[in-house]
C-alpha cells in the first residue's frame, strides 16, 4: 500500500482512518495509565506491602518525568521526525509497562513508572502532531475531532476495564494490556503514517531547561511526600534544592535562545491568569481522584470494578456536551464558563462528603458524579480555548503545550501535598477510619481550590477573548486529566 504524503491525506480514506486510529490508541494508552493506576492503588499497596508515600510515588513518578519532558518531546519530533519519535515513545512506553507488570518491589515499580513517563512525553505530543502534519488542511479539524472521540471512548471504557483486571487477573494486567496495544500502534504507524518534520527546525535543544524543571519538581515533590512522615534534614534539603533549582530554571529560560518554556508568553496577562486557573483546577482534580478510589474501596466497600466506573458519568457528560460548551464559550466569552465551571465542580466535590461507610451508589455517589461532571463540562473546552486565544496563532501550539505541562505539574504537586495536609501517612490508607477522615479533609481542600480558581477567573479573565486569534474547533476537547497538547504546532482549526 502506498502512503499518501504528509499534508495531503483525507479523512474519508482508509489510510486516513488508520492514521487517526494509530494516534488515538497511542495517546489513549498513555492517558489511561495516568488514571487507571488509581483504581489499583489499594491492591498494589496490599501485594507489595507499600506505604502511602510509595503509592504516591507510583502516581507521581509517572507525572514527574511526563511533566518535565513533554515539551522537549514535541521538539524532538519536529527535528527528527514526528512518526519516528512517536514510534520510539510507544515502544519505550510498552517496555516500561512490561517492567511495571514484572516489578517485584514497589521501588522497581516506581522506577518503571518514571520510565513510562519518559515514553509518554515522547508519544503524547506526537499523537496530535501527526494529525496536524499528515492531513489536508480541510480535514485537520475533523481528524482531531475523530481522535478526540476515540480518546473519549477509551476514557469511558478504561476505568471499567481497569477495575475488572484488578478484581480478576490482578493489577499487573493493567500494564500487560499495554503491550498488544503498543504492537498494534507501531504496526499501524509504520504502515500507514507518512513521516514529517519541521524542515526549519534548527539550533540546540533546551536539555538543561528540561533537566532543571524535572529536578526542581522532583525535589519539591519528595519534600512534600516525605514530610508526611516527619520533618527531617533530607526533607529540608530537598525542599530548598527544589526551590533553588526552580529559580535556576527560570534564569536559564530567560537566557536561552530557544527555551523549552518561552517566558515571553507570560507577558500576556490573560495567558498568565488562565494558567494559574489551570493549576488550581487540575491540581484539585488530581487530588480528588487520588483519594477517591481509596475511599470507595477501603471505606465504602466498593469492588474495584464498581469503583472504577463510579465516576463514568463525568466522562460521558464531557463526551456529550463539551463541544457545545466550547461553542457556548465562543459566543458568550470565557469569563462565565471559567467562573461557573469550577464553582459547579466544587459543589460536586462537596457532594462527595456523602461517600462514607455503606455508601449507596445511587444516593451518594451518582449525584456527586453528575454535578462534578457538569462543572468540568462547562470549563474544560473554554479553558484550553482561552489559553490558545491569549497568544498569537503561530504560538498556539507551544501555548497548549505549556498549559498541558502546567496541568501535569499541578497534579504532581497535589498528590504529593494532600496526604501531608490531611495527616495520612504510613499504612493508614488500609485503615477505613483514617482514610475516611483524610478524605473529608481532602474534599474540603480541593473544593476550596476549585472555588478559588473560579473566583480568580471571574476577576482576571475578560468577557471576550482577544480578536487576533481564532477559536479552535471545540469538538476536540474531552480530556479530564490534562488539556490537549501539541507543542510547536498551530492548534487544529486555528486557521479558520
Amino acid at each position: 500500500m502506498t502512503k499518501e504524503p504528509a499534508g495531503g491525506l483525507r479523512l474519508h480514506s482508509a489510510q486516513g482512518r488508520r492514521v487517526v486510529l494509530a494516534a488515538a490508541l497511542g495517546s489513549g494508552m498513555a492517558m489511561l495509565d495516568g488514571t487507571v493506576v488509581n483504581v489499583a492503588l489499594p491492591h498494589i499497596g496490599a501485594e507489595l506491602g507499600a506505604s502511602l508515600a510509595a503509592l504516591q510515588w507510583t502516581v507521581n513518578a509517572y507525572l514527574l518525568t511526563l511533566a518535565g519532558l513533554i515539551l522537549l518531546g514535541g521538539s524532538l519530533g519536529d527535528r527528527y521526525g514526528r512518526r519516528r519519535v512517536f514510534v520510539l515513545g510507544v515502544c519505550w512506553f510498552a517496555a516500561a509497562s512490561g517492567l511495571c507488570a514484572l516489578a517485584p518491589t514497589v521501588g522497581v515499580l516506581v522506577a518503571a513508572r518514571a520510565l513510562q513517563g519518559i515514553g509518554g512525553a515522547l508519544l503524547t505530543p506526537g499523537s496530535l502532531a501527526l494529525l496536524q502534519a499528515t492531513f489536508h488542511p480541510d480535514d485537520r479539524s475533523a481528524a482531531v475531532g475523530a481522535w478526540s472521540g476515540l480518546g473519549g471512548v477509551a476514557t469511558a471504557v478504561g476505568p471499567f476495564l481497569g477495575g475488572w483486571l484488578v478484581s480478576g487477573p490482578g493489577w499487573r494486567w493493567i500494564f500487560v494490556l499495554n503491550l498488544p496495544v503498543a504492537v498494534l500502534v507501531v504496526l499501524l504507524t509504520l504502515r500507514h503514517v507518512p513521516e514529517s518534520r519541521d524542515e526549519q527546525a534548527s539550533g540546540r535543544f533546551d536539555v538543561l531547561g528540561a533537566l532543571l524543571a524535572a529536578l526542581a519538581l522532583g525535589g519539591v515533590t519528595y519534600a512534600l511526600t516525605a514530610a508526611a512522615e516527619g520533618l527531617s534534614p533530607a526533607v529540608v534539603v530537598s525542599a530548598v534544592a527544589g526551590v533553588l533549582l526552580g529559580m535556576a530554571f527560570v534564569l536559564v529560560e530567560r537566557r536561552e535562545s530557544a527555551p523549552m518554556l518561552p517566558l515571553g508568553l507570560f507577558r500576556s496577562p490573560l495567558f498568565t491568569a488562565v494558567n494559574l486557573v489551570t493549576l488550581g483546577i487540575y491540581g484539585a482534580l488530581s487530588g480528588v481522584f487520588f483519594f477517591l478510589q481509596v475511599q470507595l474501596q477501603t471505606v465504602a466497600g466498593f469492588s474495584p470494578v464498581v469503583a472504577g466506573v463510579a465516576f463514568a458519568p463525568v466522562t460521558l457528560l464531557m463526551l456529550l456536551f463539551s463541544a457545545r460548551a466550547g461553542r457556548l464559550g465562543t459566543r458568550i466569552g470565557p469569563r462565565v464558563p471559567l467562573t461557573l465551571g469550577p464553582l459547579v465542580a466544587a459543589a460536586g466535590v462537596l457532594l462527595m462528603l456523602r461517600i462514607g461507610p455503606h455508601a449507596s451508589y445511587g444516593a451518594d455517589v451518582l449525584p456527586a458524579a453528575v454535578v462534578f461532571g457538569a462543572g468540568l463540562t462547562l470549563l474544560v473546552a473554554p479553558l484550553t480555548a482561552t489559553v490558545l486565544a491569549a497568544v498569537d496563532v503561530r504560538r498556539a501550539g507551544i501555548a497548549s503545550g505549556v498549559n498541558n505541562a502546567a496541568a501535569r505539574a499541578a497534579g504532581l504537586l497535589a498528590v504529593a501535598a494532600l496526604p501531608l495536609l490531611t495527616r495520612l501517612s504510613g499504612d493508614q490508607y488500609r485503615q477505613p477510619a483514617a482514610v475516611d477522615a483524610a478524605f473529608r479533609d481532602a474534599v474540603l481542600i480541593c473544593a476550596g481550590v476549585l472555588a478559588g480558581a473560579g473566583l480568580l477567573a471571574l476577576v482576571t479573565v475578560p468577557g471576550r477573548t482577544p480578536e487576533h486569534t481564532a477559536e479552535p474547533d471545540a469538538t476536540w476537547y474531552c480530556a479530564n486529566t490534562a488539556p490537549p497538547v501539541d507543542p510547536g504546532h498551530e492548534c487544529p482549526g486555528s486557521e479558520r
